[in-house]
């Protein structure tokens, strides 16, 4: 019995797409395992040297895997917090004063914010299904959210612009793992225009440009040229090529 190509390319779909997005690391059940090349080097001096076996078998003695609970480990280290007394320190200013009328949720140590239950309390108070979120730290703070999110039921939209890490290599990794989950990656000039949708409108030209012209300074540019080309009445012959 033949099975068409479609449901061949169904199949496959569905075996590599996770039935749950925010696959979590458990410190019980998962082990870092690490050997060093100073160890490798000891197995073969091992070979060598059989008569002095017994003398140096404290320096001969494998080194023991780390498990990422254990004090040795590099892994294991307090997690961030999000209380200004703690290493992440106070909210940014410009997000405070941005948003004066906000609620902002003082998460007590959570790393994922959706772990905190007053964050979670307050998403589901606003009654909206659609999600637009960023975070300081990429892979963690905005994916870890994302994925959670995902699976609450929410449809979850990443701004990327707002979002980084420490190297690109990062950032294209928790990007591909949220969007294999299902989260929507987008950019601020696109989610502004998609909210937006009719620069007639309102919010529209009128609203919009401004926001532009701050936070999107490319795009403002365009639009203080045009205005300056009018304002002044001139322009030089061969830029009347170029429309």
């Amino acid at each position: 019995m033949r099975i068409s190509t479609g449901i061949k390319a169904a199949l496959l779909l569905a075996a590599s797409v996770p039935a749950q997005a925010w696959n979590r690391l458990d410190k019980d059940n998962a082990e870092e395992e690490k050997e060093e090349e100073e160890e490798k080097k000891k197995k073969k001096k091992k070979k060598k040297k059989k008569k002095k076996k017994k003398k140096k078998k404290k320096k001969k003695k494998k080194k023991k895997k780390h498990h990422l609970t254990s004090p040795g480990s590099p892994r294991h280290r307090p997690p961030s917090r999000s209380r200004p007394t703690r290493p992440n320190g106070l909210m940014l200013k410009e997000i405070t004063d941005m948003h004066p009328n906000a609620t902002f949720v003082r998460r007590q140590g959570e790393v994922n914010a959706w772990d905190n239950a007053e964050f979670r309390a307050a998403v589901k108070a606003t009654g909206k299904k659609q999600l637009i979120i960023a975070g300081i730290v990429t892979e963690v703070c905005t994916s870890f959210l994302a994925l959670s999110l995902v699976d609450a039921g929410y449809e979850v939209f990443a701004n990327t612009d707002a979002s980084g890490t420490f190297d690109v290599k990062l950032a294209e990794d928790a990007n591909r793992r949220m969007e294999r989950a299902g989260v929507t990656l987008m950019g601020l000039f696109g989610i502004v225009c998609d909210l937006m949708r009719d620069w007639r409108k309102t919010p529209g030209l009128n609203e919009v440009l401004p926001f532009l012209d701050k936070y999107q300074f490319a795009y403002g540019l365009v639009a203080r040229h045009h205005a300056g080309s009018i304002q002044n009445g001139t322009f030089v012959p061969v830029e009347g090529t170029l429309i």
